[in-house]
């Protein structure tokens, strides 16, 4: 360990130059966690935030809401099925909406969702032309108590509240009642109204998912059950897997970056090495201080790379790209940033154990 610090103080300039570099990579690492983070939560928020355990589509759907029809009949022999401890129906539309005080032609596109079953953080039942909206809105103006008319109809939602991470395919979201959703439908889409007792899907509620998704496939024979997990994961990816990839890619940068640096001052540092193991060091002590030293560059980059990202999303101007940076996509990012430095150092320190004291004692004079 005195090594480690004996070298990290007598060449603070070299050290330096492989810490700037971590710093960069870091928040990169960081940059494109937000926006993944940001993109998911525009993409599948909706679904994530639902409370319910199951969500149920027609069996034809492809786990897609607008294209799932679950008639009534179904609707029944779900709610009876064994395991099932509540169920609801949600369905939605896409629209225009119309803010106050915008051109005529300014619309912003809206999904319009209604539900009867609650959503985290939303009130248990909605008024009748009461809606909460997504948050993102508020940079548009929007405030409670604002009239948003939606559709060509132009048919009134009165907001009431704001929900997080509520988005879906990156569209903001108004949240209204079934009741609600209906008559946005039948005045804007007549011909989607759907059937008396119809949903779009039905969510469930049951302590045993995996039996109770079972149970009412095998009751209906015409649905696909899945948890609420899967059915945000089969919405179509609008660019997180890029760049997850991306994400990848970078940690492989950053090992080769600190694996090259460590075995540049390796090269530097046989004839030291050699007279350590000459008085008796260890190839585990030399290891141990290789290691402490890529952790600290790596700590020290990670968390200055934290600050730049954290003051970065409080700048970013709003209605801009979505960006969102939690406590758990740091954790991830900086933890990346130190596992690739200590794989890096780690593959430089098979040089070490070639190195032969006799022979390297010469180079260190």
């Amino acid at each position: 360990m005195k090594l480690a610090w004996r070298e990290l103080r007598r060449r603070p300039g070299r050290f330096a130059a492989a810490t700037a570099i971590l710093f960069l990579l870091g928040s990169l690492l960081l940059l494109l966690s937000g926006l993944v983070e940001g993109l998911n939560a525009n993409n599948d928020g909706l679904l994530r935030s639902q409370s319910a355990d199951l969500i149920v589509f027609s069996a034809t759907s492809e786990e897609s809401i607008p294209q799932s029809l679950v008639p009534a009949d179904t609707v029944a022999a779900i709610a009876a099925t064994d395991g099932v401890t509540a169920t609801g129906s949600l369905g939605l539309v896409q629209l225009g909406g119309r803010l106050p005080d915008a051109a005529p032609r300014d619309l912003v596109d809206v999904v319009v969702v209604g539900y009867d079953r609650p959503f985290a953080g939303l009130p248990d039942s909605m008024p009748d032309g009461d809606a909460w909206v997504d948050s993102t809105l508020r940079d548009r103006g929007v405030r409670v108590g604002t009239v948003i008319e939606v559709g060509a109809a132009r048919t009134p939602l009165r907001v009431t509240g704001f929900a997080d991470d509520v988005g879906f395919q990156t569209q903001p979201t108004m949240l209204v009642s079934s009741a609600s959703l209906r008559e946005v439908v039948a005045a804007n889409k007549p011909d989607a109204v759907l059937p008396e007792g119809a949903t779009q899907v039905v969510v469930v509620d049951t302590s045993t998912p995996a039996a109770t998704a079972r149970a009412i496939d095998e009751a209906t024979g015409s649905t696909s059950t899945v948890t609420r997990a899967a059915a945000a994961d089969a919405i179509p990816d609008t660019g997180g897997g890029v760049l997850q990839q991306i994400i990848g890619l970078t940690v492989v940068i950053a090992a080769a970056v600190v694996a090259l640096f460590f075995a540049l001052l390796t090269g530097e540092r046989v004839g030291l090495y050699g007279v350590l193991k000459a008085i008796g060091a260890r190839n585990r002590s030399i290891f141990a201080a290789v290691i402490t030293q890529a952790v600290v560059l790596s700590l020290i980059a990670g968390v200055i790379a934290s600050v730049v990202a954290i003051v970065f999303q409080a700048a970013l101007p709003a209605d801009s790209i979505p960006f969102t940076l939690t406590p758990a996509r740091v954790g991830t990012s900086l933890a990346l940033l130190l596992l690739a430095s200590v794989l890096g150092a780690s593959f430089s320190l098979r040089r070490v154990l070639r190195i032969d004291p006799a022979s390297a004692i010469g180079t260190s004079t």
